[in-house]
């Protein structure tokens, strides 16, 4: 059985950017399948630092409002 895979992200939406971990299930590869998945609204993140300076131990992103994600 596939582990889970941890990814960190930067997130920019139109008013933050966020730095954090997404995991990655099992039966999914890449973080372009975590976000094309249509069951889910939303992405999750973990030990999340928001604009550079504020902390977050999990934040919930809709997907709708991201402008662009890149793989650190």
């Amino acid at each position: 059985m596939s582990e889970v895979k941890r990814v960190k992200i930067k997130v920019r939406t139109p008013s933050c950017v966020y730095v954090g971990e997404l995991v990655i299930p099992p039966m999914r590869k890449r973080v372009s399948d975590v976000l094309n998945e249509d069951s889910n609204l939303f992405i999750n993140l973990s030990d999340v630092v928001i604009n550079g300076d504020e902390r977050a131990e999990f934040i919930a992103l809709n997907k709708n409002m991201i402008v662009s994600i890149t793989e650190l």
